[in-house]
Protein backbone atom coordinates (compact mmCIF):
# COMPACT_ATOMS: atom_id res chain seq x y z
CA UNK A 1 0.00 0.00 0.00
CA UNK A 2 1.46 3.19 -0.64
CA UNK A 3 -0.90 5.87 0.57
CA UNK A 4 -1.04 10.00 -0.85
CA UNK A 5 -1.91 13.03 1.09
CA UNK A 6 -1.10 16.59 -0.27
CA UNK A 7 -2.51 20.54 -0.41
CA UNK A 8 -3.03 19.81 -4.42
CA UNK A 9 -6.71 19.61 -4.77
CA UNK A 10 -7.01 18.44 -7.92
CA UNK A 11 -5.98 17.58 -10.71
CA UNK A 12 -2.39 17.30 -9.54
CA UNK A 13 -2.81 14.39 -7.66
CA UNK A 14 -3.66 12.01 -10.63
CA UNK A 15 -0.07 12.58 -11.80
CA UNK A 16 1.78 11.35 -9.01
CA UNK A 17 -0.26 8.62 -9.05
CA UNK A 18 0.17 7.97 -12.75
CA UNK A 19 4.01 7.76 -12.17
CA UNK A 20 3.54 5.56 -9.02
CA UNK A 21 1.64 2.79 -10.94
CA UNK A 22 4.48 3.30 -13.87
CA UNK A 23 7.17 1.72 -11.37
CA UNK A 24 4.70 0.02 -8.73
CA UNK A 25 1.74 -2.34 -8.58
CA UNK A 26 1.41 -0.97 -4.95
CA UNK A 27 -2.44 -0.41 -4.38
CA UNK A 28 -3.07 3.63 -3.76
CA UNK A 29 -5.06 4.61 -0.83
CA UNK A 30 -5.44 8.56 -0.66
CA UNK A 31 -5.85 9.94 2.55
CA UNK A 32 -6.47 14.22 1.90
CA UNK A 33 -5.86 16.31 -1.09
CA UNK A 34 -7.61 19.01 0.77
CA UNK A 35 -5.03 20.27 3.79
CA UNK A 36 -4.70 23.77 4.31
CA UNK A 37 -2.45 25.06 1.18
CA UNK A 38 1.10 25.37 2.27
CA UNK A 39 0.63 25.03 6.41
CA UNK A 40 2.85 22.50 7.50
CA UNK A 41 1.90 22.27 10.81
CA UNK A 42 -1.75 21.99 9.95
CA UNK A 43 -1.11 19.01 8.13
CA UNK A 44 1.32 17.35 10.29
CA UNK A 45 -1.15 17.35 13.08
CA UNK A 46 -3.73 15.17 10.86
CA UNK A 47 -0.98 12.97 9.63
CA UNK A 48 -0.34 12.59 13.15
CA UNK A 49 -4.07 11.63 14.11
CA UNK A 50 -4.10 9.39 10.93
CA UNK A 51 -1.60 7.35 9.86
CA UNK A 52 -1.17 5.44 13.05
CA UNK A 53 -4.78 3.80 12.06
CA UNK A 54 -2.85 2.15 9.04
CA UNK A 55 -1.22 -1.15 8.04
CA UNK A 56 2.60 -0.76 7.18
CA UNK A 57 2.51 0.99 4.63
CA UNK A 58 4.47 3.66 2.55
CA UNK A 59 3.06 7.23 3.05
CA UNK A 60 3.81 9.92 0.29
CA UNK A 61 3.59 13.14 1.86
CA UNK A 62 3.79 16.45 -0.21
CA UNK A 63 2.67 19.94 1.12
CA UNK A 64 5.79 21.52 0.02
CA UNK A 65 6.11 25.37 -0.14
CA UNK A 66 9.82 25.23 -0.31
CA UNK A 67 9.58 23.34 -4.04
CA UNK A 68 12.13 24.71 -6.12
CA UNK A 69 14.62 25.37 -3.35
CA UNK A 70 17.07 24.02 -1.77
CA UNK A 71 15.23 22.01 0.50
CA UNK A 72 16.07 18.22 0.72
CA UNK A 73 13.87 14.91 -0.03
CA UNK A 74 13.49 12.84 2.96
CA UNK A 75 11.81 9.27 3.67
CA UNK A 76 11.47 8.66 7.64
CA UNK A 77 11.28 5.33 8.64
CA UNK A 78 9.07 4.88 11.86
CA UNK A 79 8.60 1.19 12.92
CA UNK A 80 7.27 -0.83 10.00
CA UNK A 81 5.98 2.76 8.23
CA UNK A 82 8.21 4.62 5.69
CA UNK A 83 6.89 8.60 5.15
CA UNK A 84 8.51 9.98 1.69
CA UNK A 85 8.15 13.68 2.29
CA UNK A 86 9.91 17.26 2.01
CA UNK A 87 12.54 18.14 4.78
CA UNK A 88 9.93 21.04 6.26
CA UNK A 89 8.90 18.63 8.86
CA UNK A 90 5.83 17.71 7.87
CA UNK A 91 6.28 14.21 8.51
CA UNK A 92 7.69 14.28 11.89
CA UNK A 93 5.00 13.93 14.43
CA UNK A 94 3.16 11.53 12.68
CA UNK A 95 6.91 9.25 12.29
CA UNK A 96 7.46 9.89 16.27
CA UNK A 97 3.59 8.60 17.13
CA UNK A 98 3.89 5.92 14.27
CA UNK A 99 7.34 4.84 16.04
CA UNK A 100 6.66 4.51 19.34
CA UNK A 101 8.95 4.02 21.78
CA UNK A 102 11.78 3.45 19.06
CA UNK A 103 13.81 5.86 17.36
CA UNK A 104 12.75 7.67 13.75
CA UNK A 105 15.84 7.01 11.31
CA UNK A 106 15.77 9.70 8.27
CA UNK A 107 17.41 9.36 4.99
CA UNK A 108 17.66 11.96 2.11
CA UNK A 109 16.29 10.89 -0.84
CA UNK A 110 18.50 11.66 -4.59
CA UNK A 111 16.46 12.86 -7.82
CA UNK A 112 16.17 9.99 -10.28
CA UNK A 113 18.95 10.09 -12.54
CA UNK A 114 16.95 10.05 -15.45
CA UNK A 115 14.23 12.29 -14.58
CA UNK A 116 14.46 16.43 -14.82
CA UNK A 117 12.73 17.81 -12.12
CA UNK A 118 10.17 20.52 -12.53
CA UNK A 119 10.53 23.22 -10.15
CA UNK A 120 6.84 23.45 -9.29
CA UNK A 121 6.16 20.05 -9.15
CA UNK A 122 8.66 17.77 -7.35
CA UNK A 123 5.14 15.75 -6.22
CA UNK A 124 5.44 14.28 -9.78
CA UNK A 125 8.74 14.86 -10.39
CA UNK A 126 10.54 13.79 -6.96
CA UNK A 127 8.36 12.34 -4.44
CA UNK A 128 6.26 10.01 -6.40
CA UNK A 129 9.02 8.24 -7.98
CA UNK A 130 10.72 7.75 -4.90
CA UNK A 131 7.72 6.51 -3.11
CA UNK A 132 7.60 3.91 -5.81
CA UNK A 133 11.28 3.13 -4.99
CA UNK A 134 10.66 2.67 -1.29
CA UNK A 135 7.67 0.24 -1.99
CA UNK A 136 9.58 -1.96 -3.91
CA UNK A 137 12.53 -2.08 -1.24
CA UNK A 138 12.32 -4.51 1.08
CA UNK A 139 14.56 -2.35 3.64
CA UNK A 140 14.58 1.56 3.29
CA UNK A 141 18.46 1.59 3.58
CA UNK A 142 18.66 -1.17 0.57
CA UNK A 143 16.51 1.76 -1.64
CA UNK A 144 18.08 2.87 -4.75
CA UNK A 145 19.26 6.98 -4.32
CA UNK A 146 18.76 7.04 -0.43
CA UNK A 147 21.66 7.90 2.09
CA UNK A 148 20.70 8.40 5.90
CA UNK A 149 21.02 11.71 7.10
CA UNK A 150 21.60 13.79 10.88
CA UNK A 151 19.96 16.86 9.30
CA UNK A 152 16.68 17.34 9.12
CA UNK A 153 13.98 19.65 9.98
CA UNK A 154 12.15 18.72 13.48
CA UNK A 155 8.52 20.07 13.71
CA UNK A 156 6.79 19.95 17.64
CA UNK A 157 3.74 21.37 18.75
CA UNK A 158 3.45 24.00 21.34
CA UNK A 159 3.08 23.00 24.46
CA UNK A 160 0.26 24.53 26.92
CA UNK A 161 0.31 25.95 30.27
CA UNK A 162 -1.21 24.30 32.71
CA UNK A 163 -2.13 25.74 36.19
CA UNK A 164 -4.33 24.06 39.35
CA UNK A 165 -7.25 26.14 37.80
CA UNK A 166 -6.27 27.59 34.49
CA UNK A 167 -4.93 26.60 30.92
CA UNK A 168 -3.58 28.58 27.99
CA UNK A 169 -3.21 27.02 24.86
CA UNK A 170 -3.05 27.64 20.79
CA UNK A 171 -5.80 26.58 18.22
CA UNK A 172 -3.57 24.20 16.08
CA UNK A 173 -5.99 23.34 13.21
CA UNK A 174 -9.65 24.15 12.61
CA UNK A 175 -11.23 20.85 11.06
CA UNK A 176 -14.03 21.03 8.16
CA UNK A 177 -16.92 21.19 10.53
CA UNK A 178 -15.34 24.51 12.28
CA UNK A 179 -14.22 23.17 15.15
CA UNK A 180 -11.06 24.65 16.75
CA UNK A 181 -9.05 22.40 17.96
CA UNK A 182 -5.89 23.40 20.63
CA UNK A 183 -3.01 21.68 22.00
CA UNK A 184 -4.56 21.89 25.63
CA UNK A 185 -4.73 18.17 26.85
CA UNK A 186 -9.01 16.56 27.85
CA UNK A 187 -7.83 16.46 31.32
CA UNK A 188 -8.35 19.88 31.91
CA UNK A 189 -11.77 19.48 31.14
CA UNK A 190 -12.23 16.73 34.09
CA UNK A 191 -14.80 17.24 36.42
CA UNK A 192 -16.41 20.32 34.88
CA UNK A 193 -19.74 21.02 33.34
CA UNK A 194 -18.53 24.57 32.77
CA UNK A 195 -15.55 26.80 31.99
CA UNK A 196 -14.58 30.48 31.51
CA UNK A 197 -13.30 30.59 27.41
CA UNK A 198 -11.57 33.94 27.07
CA UNK A 199 -13.83 35.54 29.76
CA UNK A 200 -16.86 33.64 28.93
CA UNK A 201 -18.29 31.26 30.49
CA UNK A 202 -19.29 28.17 28.28
CA UNK A 203 -20.71 24.58 29.02
CA UNK A 204 -18.18 21.53 28.78
CA UNK A 205 -20.46 18.85 27.57
CA UNK A 206 -19.07 15.48 26.21
CA UNK A 207 -21.44 15.59 22.66
CA UNK A 208 -22.10 18.49 20.58
CA UNK A 209 -25.91 17.00 20.52
CA UNK A 210 -25.80 17.47 24.44
CA UNK A 211 -27.04 21.01 23.83
CA UNK A 212 -29.27 22.96 21.49
CA UNK A 213 -28.57 23.34 17.72
CA UNK A 214 -26.64 26.90 17.42
CA UNK A 215 -25.06 26.24 21.37
CA UNK A 216 -21.65 27.07 22.05
CA UNK A 217 -19.60 23.99 23.70
CA UNK A 218 -16.71 23.09 24.80
CA UNK A 219 -15.54 19.15 24.29
CA UNK A 220 -12.48 16.99 23.70
CA UNK A 221 -11.95 15.72 20.14
CA UNK A 222 -11.40 12.10 18.70
CA UNK A 223 -7.45 13.40 19.11
CA UNK A 224 -7.79 13.71 23.01
CA UNK A 225 -7.26 17.69 23.11
CA UNK A 226 -10.00 19.94 23.97
CA UNK A 227 -11.70 21.72 21.24
CA UNK A 228 -14.72 24.67 20.55
CA UNK A 229 -17.64 23.54 19.01
CA UNK A 230 -21.22 24.78 18.40
CA UNK A 231 -23.88 22.19 17.90
CA UNK A 232 -24.60 21.85 13.96
CA UNK A 233 -22.45 25.48 13.91
CA UNK A 234 -18.85 26.45 13.42
CA UNK A 235 -17.28 26.92 16.75
CA UNK A 236 -14.29 29.11 15.04
CA UNK A 237 -17.24 31.70 14.19
CA UNK A 238 -18.76 31.57 17.19
CA UNK A 239 -15.67 31.75 19.73
CA UNK A 240 -13.49 34.30 17.13
CA UNK A 241 -11.15 32.07 17.10
CA UNK A 242 -8.60 31.38 14.35
CA UNK A 243 -5.27 29.07 13.84
CA UNK A 244 -2.61 30.36 16.49
CA UNK A 245 -5.06 32.24 18.51
CA UNK A 246 -4.18 31.38 22.10
CA UNK A 247 -6.76 30.40 24.66
CA UNK A 248 -7.01 31.06 27.87
CA UNK A 249 -9.34 28.26 30.28
CA UNK A 250 -10.09 29.12 33.73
Amino acid sequence: MITLASDFGTPYPAAMKGVILQRSDARLVDIAHDFPRQDVRAAAFWLREVLPHFPAATHLVVVDPGVGTDRAAVVVEAGDHRIVAPDNGVAIPAARRLAGDEAVSVYEVAYDDDETASNTFHGRDVFAPAAARIHESAAVADADRVSPTEEWVDLTFPSPEIGDDDAAGEVLVVDGFGNAITNIPESVLDGRDEITVNGERVPVRDAYAALEPGERLVTVGSHGNVEFAVNQGRGDEAFGLGVGDIVELS
